[in-house]
């Protein structure tokens, strides 16, 4: 089969369009044929050199896909050749087969096709973990994302506002505000143009926010403490602004907030697995309903994939970056 490998660490020019073996499934497994991935940052990072893949993962980048099921291994049920499906992946989206343990698997959503699904299991299993199994975000409470028209802002506006949360967004143009609006959010922040920690408080009466979803890092670590509101809830799911910084310790304290920081793609086999069924429960209704939906921004060949890399890391793209086989 073919499949995108980078051939050294490097700009989106490293990447290849290579013949790699074809993979077969292991008991628990399942292959599917590859209809499209999508583009995250994590695989920017990996072209880079920056993020090694989890131990037994493919190199092949790709951290999901949408597909049709092509061989079933041994002690798997409820999944038949010919279904289609979409997947959260170790790695090995970006390829025209992949194979993947059968509990890390869902089933397209009825009423979104097999392309568009593919922009769906990473942004969806990253917020439902992050926003609700373990910030536990509840109705009524104030929800902030950073990087609001991003694939996972875009899910984290919508679920926010399903559940009853009030939706705090930073995003870089108006253009990306708009969209957030459009989603469910209600109080809009440029971060070239203002601070979000003084727009959140006064929009909040004070209160701040009670969940913060961060893939910042280093550089907002200090302003996500000061825009927690008491008992709050920070979670780190990406470091675009650095690994490292100081804290204050006192001023989480004096808050009895939390700092969570977490990754999806590492966790064992199992957490993952009890994640997709989750997300299943919760978020696949949803999608079928009508009241989230994905947010595309555009598709492209699997072959110009040095492009679609050019234009997430540019900040170019508002939603997912797709990629058609």
């Amino acid at each position: 089969m073919r499949a995108v490998v980078a051939t050294a660490p490097g700009g989106p020019e490293v990447l290849a369009w290579s013949e790699v073996p074809d993979p077969e499934p292991q008991p628990g497994e399942i292959v599917l044929d590859v209809a499209a991935s999508a583009v995250n940052r994590a695989d920017l990072l990996q072209r880079q050199g920056h993020y090694r893949p989890p131990p037994g993962a493919p190199a092949v980048l790709g951290l999901e896909c949408s597909g049709t099921v092509s061989a079933v291994g041994s002690r798997v049920t409820g999944w038949e050749i010919g279904q289609e499906a979409c997947a959260l992946l170790s790695g090995g989206g970006y390829a025209e087969k992949v194979a993947v343990p059968a509990g890390h698997v869902l089933p397209v959503p009825r009423g979104v096709d097999l392309v568009t699904a593919a922009g769906l299991p990473e942004v969806m299993c990253t917020v439902w973990s992050n926003v609700f199994m373990t910030a536990g975000l509840r109705p009524g409470e104030v929800l902030l994302v950073h990087g609001g028209a991003g694939g996972v802002g875009t899910a984290a506006i919508q679920l926010g506002r399903v559940v009853g949360a009030t939706v705090a967004v930073t995003a870089g143009t108006p253009e990306k505000l708009d969209l957030c609006r459009s989603l469910g959010a209600s109080v809009l922040v440029n971060y070239n143009e203002d601070d979000f920690v003084t727009a959140v408080l006064q929009a909040t009466d004070r209160h701040g926010a009670d969940v913060v979803l961060d893939t910042m890092g280093a550089a907002y670590l200090a302003r996500n403490v000061s825009v927690l509101a008491a008992n709050g809830r920070l979670v780190v799911i990406g470091l675009q602004g650095g690994r490292e910084a100081s804290l204050d310790l006192s001023a989480l304290m004096a808050k009895r907030a939390a700092l969570i920081a977490t990754t999806l793609r590492a966790r064992p086999a199992e957490e993952k697995a009890t994640i997709v069924a989750a997300v299943r429960e919760h978020v696949w209704p949803l999608l079928e309903s009508g009241e989230i939906r994905p947010v595309v921004d555009r598709i492209v060949p699997m072959s110009a994939v040095a492009e679609a890399h050019r234009i997430v890391g540019a900040g170019e793209h508002m939603g997912k970056v797709l990629l058609r086989t």
